[in-house]
């Protein structure tokens, strides 16, 4: 198995992620980095404590010293690696993932996750147990301003006297996750008006679980409309992702979000700004991006593989459907935080309700599932089958199979990166297409799964 997943290194806190695999992990880590000062943070999980704890002592017993960031969200840590010019960061976190799991997400310099070629470094490392030999104790230090500084720095990128004078009502379900210690007072800076929704920091995520999609929300969508608010907005675990519901409490997967954010910045802030996306992304984006003489760069699934194509292309937008937006002005990694912000500001200035902004758009249906499996066999057998089914129009296999059955509708298949799942995404301006061939080709991964 490797060591990596699609975002980091998760796993059951004491089955997976045991003390001594924790330890080797970090070695590697220690002989990765080399020298320098690295940047702890941590989420809210049960364990998170715990395994900051490894990871800082087995750093300093490498020699290398350490900055305590304390509980913040991915992207503050992130900002604050780039920002103050340590050599790299560790975030303590598994994300979405259930409580009983957590993971090490390491950063590199540039505030961005370790791209996939440094990750093979790593596990290079990790599997020869290559470590190195330190003879000085390296020394823990702690920061306590990057919230404040990064709230500052965020507020910088939007018109804030402009969102105050709307007195916007935002409804937050923050899910219990780290970004109850960010997401209300930025807004609250912003001059709105806060309603929360589990919004007490707690690793066993008793609200409504770490991850925000649109059947757990239902709290959220009822709230935002009986209180008249103008946004709602979720957060996952780790605070980096961000899902938003309308007025009407209608909830927007993130892709439909994300497009309506660029739009917005390639027609106003950055023309021809260059976007980047993984193919599993709205075709709309691409046609609205086009329309407006920006290029769309896709790639693989994971926001690891869209951020390093953002800093490739020197791109200032990135986004992905899962409701992870990247506004590259501030740093080149999905930000729910700064996100939130961007959206008031969308607001702001075209002075629309939210749920008119989204009929602005054009009509498309979406379709996304999942289905249990962990044995990779299978899973590449399941895509065989898929991609050998029928005649599309055409087949891209850049990750797993997207199946394009006309120019504006496709299916895709692929295996999560961090969970023992097969993902299918969908999408068709024709909504009875889209449900056929989702029944279509849900038949096929059944009998191949042995469910029929």
């Amino acid at each position: 198995m490797p060591l990596f997943g699609t975002n980091g290194i998760r796993g059951v806190f004491g089955k997976d992620l045991t003390l001594d695999f924790l330890v080797d992990v970090t070695h590697s880590l220690a002989a990765y980095y080399n020298d320098g000062t690295i940047l702890i943070g941590r989420d809210g999980r049960n364990s998170s404590h715990i395994v900051f704890n490894i990871v800082t002592a087995v750093l300093n017993s490498n020699g290398i010293d350490t900055v305590d960031a304390g509980i913040l969200p991915t992207p503050c840590l992130q900002y604050a690696t780039k920002k103050n010019k340590f050599k790299g960061g560790v975030m303590i976190t598994a994300s979405h993932n259930p409580p009983e799991y957590n993971g090490v997400k390491p950063i590199a310099k540039d505030g961005v996750e370790l791209s996939r070629d440094d990750e093979i470094l790593v596990e290079d490392i990790f599997r020869n147990k290559t470590f190195i030999n330190s003879n000085k104790i390296g020394r823990n230090f702690k920061d306590e301003t990057i919230i404040n500084a990064y709230i500052d720095d965020v507020l910088e990128l939007v018109d804030v006297d402009r969102i105050k004078q709307h007195n916007f009502k935002i409804t937050m379900d923050l899910g219990n996750g780290v970004q109850s210690l960010v997401a209300p007072l930025l807004a609250k800076r912003l001059g709105c008006t806060v309603i929360t929704v589990n919004g007490t920091l707690d690793g066993s995520f008793p609200g409504r679980g770490s991850e925000p999609t649109p059947s757990n929300l239902e709290i959220l969508r009822s709230i935002s409309k009986e209180t008249k608010s103008d946004l709602g907005a979720a957060y996952d675990g780790d605070g980096d992702r961000s899902i938003f519901c309308d007025e009407l409490g209608a909830v927007h997967w993130g892709d439909r979000t994300g497009t309506l954010l660029a739009k917005y910045l390639i027609t106003t802030k950055h023309p021809r700004a260059k976007i980047v996306c993984p193919v599993n992304t709205t075709h709309i984006l691409t046609k609205i991006a086009q329309e407006n003489n920006s290029e769309v760069f896709h790639t693989k699934v994971g926001s690891v593989e869209v951020s390093r194509e953002m800093v490739k292309q020197n791109a200032l937008i990135g986004m992905e459907e899962n409701g992870g937006f990247m506004y590259g002005v501030l740093n080149q990694v999905r930000d729910g935080a700064l996100t939130t912000a961007l959206m008031l500001d969308l607001l702001a200035s075209e002075k629309k309700l939210l749920s008119e902004l989204f009929l602005s758009l054009p009509a498309v249906f979406q379709y996304k599932s999942k289905f249990p499996c962990s044995d990779m066999g299978l899973i590449k057998k399941v895509i065989v089958n898929v991609k050998n089914h029928g005649s599309p129009m055409k087949i891209e296999t850049l990750d797993g199979v997207k199946i394009w059955l006309d120019e504006e509708s496709w299916l895709m298949l692929r295996p999560s990166g961090t969970e023992p799942l097969i993902r299918i995404y969908g999408e068709s301006s024709d909504e009875m297409l889209l449900n056929s061939k989702v029944n279509e080709y849900t038949r096929i991964i059944r009998e191949t799964l042995g469910e029929d």
